[in-house]
């Protein structure tokens, strides 16, 4: 109960006022003037209620403890015997705390958090997030239900609201292992053709030292683009060095895998991912006209604009029948030095192209069977046929036809025609979706000379008028094209429209230079946010679904719908992060999601010592679920003392304002009476005094 004034004058009168009363009594009293008591009553009595005193109460009702239970559902919780833990023992928290109607549980589910690409679990965070409207003064504890591997504690409990103490059930059992292995330092760019060092770490977890086979060395496989490279035995705990040949440009997946430990807690970390662009510091072209002619310059110029390429071009302009007895020194011709680049530096190039180039005794016969074997061990031969082909002296009646797809009849069919798609070019990457082609007649122009052949092995992606126009293969480790026409300088020169000459050169260019994303049969995966997007292209009939394994161990089916003729996609919502495996048919996929040196790829055996030392600081209490739950335990008093296993609650002491009842003293008739009889007792006494 209290008392309030709540004055109706200023302060300043009602100081002077009273002021002005107390003097009055004072000379009252000294002078001896009868009455002086009663006026001086009636005066303060009327100070009184000017000032309007009132007797307040208020009702108030206690408010509940707010207490926090932050369940970890990170990526190391997602274990089946981790998960039921977790869900058995908030279970029983819950029932607990329901026993008590002063305490106000709130559930913060944790999972990996994707700060930056860098997978972490960041519990405290989404503990401070959830209270963030609770007052310090109403928290009365903070349980955590985990494994123990949280990524933000603090250093002390100064950082938790009011110095709560701190709880913790700890899934997993003390005698839990695991071995993992980790990539320390790896390139992400290489030059194809060199050695790369990758190092690495294998590490162990616990007592892996006990369990079968977990003793001495481990056995670790290195998997480059899914083909095994290596395979070595390496100390755990030890830093190890390995060298790599970067072989193919584009994105190569280098993997490194440790074989499991029996009984081990999980297998997921048991492999690690790099990827490293290789890229081509020069492509070597190798560029060989035989004579002369309008398209000669189409060739040149597309290579020649490539910073990428370094071009080699020799064009024929003095064959050995030319020859008419002038020496050599009066010559302004380059010597064609074809055992320097037929059998002495073959290798080096990447690319050979023949444009219209006829068998006129420049090159042995020996050198076309070098130029064969160049192909079958790797290397990449395109034909741009001419009529020279369909001739006498065709290369297809050299070694030479050994790797050649397709063989002239020995004619040539003259006449306008549009060059077209034929239905297996519509699946390929190379002509798949060239500009114009999916109209009928092309949206490009016509060209008149094309060289028929007999039949064709490989794959006829361009057509004339029904007959193969362009031809690509693969023999043995290489790669051949066969284009049976010299007029594509038609649409370079703009005829009729002319036609998507560069993309169509460039993509012949880079498949025969095996660039993986012109490859017939393909798995890619990306990844757009928590969205897997993966892309198949094929030439035989539709994928099933693609099968998708997730970090912990799920998996998943994924549709994959035609997008184009040869192309189908499928994507999918994925809420972890980590290496994902993609299976399609005989192909496979790795792509990792978030960095892989991330925390939550790392450590994932149960601990109760990250937590341990907060929850000392704090009062708090850090069990095991697998050790029974310890009783809960609500105080005003000492949290805890020495030993005792009980998880503190600290009671809240605040309030709610319900409401406020008052009471004026000289408001209404009861302060009217009181001041009323007051005066009149003052006026009966000056009636009773003798003049």
């Amino acid at each position: 109960m209290d008392l309030t004034f709540t004055p109706l004058l200023p302060l300043t009168a009602l100081f002077a006022a009273l002021a002005a009363i107390l003097a009055l009594m004072a000379l009252g009293y000294l002078t001896r003037m009868r009455g002086t008591t009663l006026r001086a009553a009636a005066g303060l009595l009327l100070l009184a209620a000017i000032a309007n005193p009132t007797i307040s109460r208020e009702e108030r009702s206690p408010l509940s403890t707010i207490v926090p239970i932050v369940v970890d559902r990170s990526q190391s919780q997602l274990s089946e015997d981790r998960a039921g833990q977790t869900d058995a023992a908030l279970e029983r928290l819950q029932a607990r705390l329901a026993e008590d109607p002063t305490l106000e549980p709130r559930i913060v589910e944790v999972a990996t958090a994707n700060e930056n690409g860098r997978a972490e679990t960041l519990a405290f965070q989404a503990l401070a997030d959830a209270v963030r409207d609770v007052p310090p003064s109403r928290m009365g504890a903070a349980f955590f239900i985990t494994d123990g591997q949280i990524h933000d504690i603090p250093e002390d409990a100064s950082a938790l609201p009011a110095g709560i103490p701190v709880n913790a059930l700890v899934t997993g059992t003390a005698e839990e292992y695991d071995r993992r292995i980790e990539i320390n330092e790896a390139p992400r760019f290489g030059l194809v053709g060199e050695s790369l060092p990758v190092e690495f770490t294998v590490v162990n977890d616990g007592p892996v030292s006990e369990a079968e086979g977990g003793a001495g060395p481990a056995m670790v496989t290195a998997r480059l683009n899914g083909a095994i490279v290596a395979q070595m035995m390496v100390a755990p705990d030890i830093s190890t060095r390995y060298v790599f040949d970067l072989d193919t440009g584009g994105e190569n997946i280098l993997e490194l895998s440790v074989d499991p430990v029996p009984g081990e807690l999980t297998q997921v970390n048991n492999r690690a991912v790099q990827i490293v662009e290789g890229i081509r510091e020069n492509l070597r072209v190798l560029l060989v006209s035989g004579s002369p002619h309008s398209g000669e310059r189409t060739w040149r110029n597309l290579l020649k604009s490539d910073p990428s390429v370094d071009l080699v071009h020799f064009t024929i302009l003095r064959p050995p029948e030319k020859q008419d007895g002038t020496p050599i020194n009066e010559l302004s011709l380059i010597a064609f030095p074809t055992r320097e680049l037929f059998i002495d530096k073959i290798d080096d190039f990447d690319l050979i192209i023949f444009d219209r180039y006829q068998n006129r005794g420049v090159l042995p016969l020996l050198y076309y069977d070098n130029i064969a074997q160049y192909v079958l061990n790797g290397g990449a031969l395109l034909v741009a046929a001419g009529p020279e082909i369909a001739g006498p002296e065709s290369i297809a009646v050299t070694p030479l036809s050994a790797v050649l797809p397709a063989i002239p009849t020995g004619e040539l069919s003259e006449g306008g025609f549009y060059p077209d798609i034929s239905p297996t070019g519509e699946m390929h990457p190379v002509t798949r979706d060239l500009p114009g082609g999916t109209e009928d007649p092309p949206a490009w122009g016509r060209w008149f000379r094309s060289i028929p052949v007999g039949d064709a092995r490989g794959e006829t992606v361009m057509t004339a008028d029904g007959a193969p126009l362009l031809v690509l293969s693969r023999e043995g480790q290489g790669r051949v094209a066969e284009f049976l026409s010299d007029q594509g300088w038609l649409w370079a020169r703009g005829f009729e429209g002319g036609g998507p000459y560069v993309p169509l050169y460039r993509r012949i260019a880079h498949w025969l230079m095996q660039e993986p994303a012109l490859e017939e049969e393909a798995l890619t995966a990306t990844t757009d946010g928590e969205r897997l997007e993966i892309t198949r292209q094929t030439m035989g009939d539709a994928p099933r679904e693609a099968t998708v394994s997730t970090p912990s161990g799920r998996s998943l089916t994924v549709p994959l719908d035609e997008v184009e003729p040869g192309l189908f996609r499928g994507s999918a919502s994925v809420n972890e992060m980590g290496l994902f495996s993609i299976e399609n048919g005989d192909l496979t996929r790795l792509v990792n999601i978030g960095d892989p040196d991330a925390p939550e790829f790392k450590a994932m055996i149960s601990t109760t010592e990250s937590l341990q030392p907060l929850a000392n600081e704090s009062h708090g209490l850090v069990q095991r679920i697998a050790d029974g739950m310890p009783p809960v335990r609500v105080t005003s008093g000492p949290l805890r003392a020495g030993n005792d296993s009980f998880m503190p609650i600290v009671a809240t002491s605040d309030t709610r304002l319900e409401s406020i009842r008052s009471l004026p003293l000289f408001n209404g008739l009861l302060g009217l009476a009181a001041l009323l009889a007051l005066i009149s007792a003052t006026w009966w006494r000056e009636g009773r005094t003798k003049p």
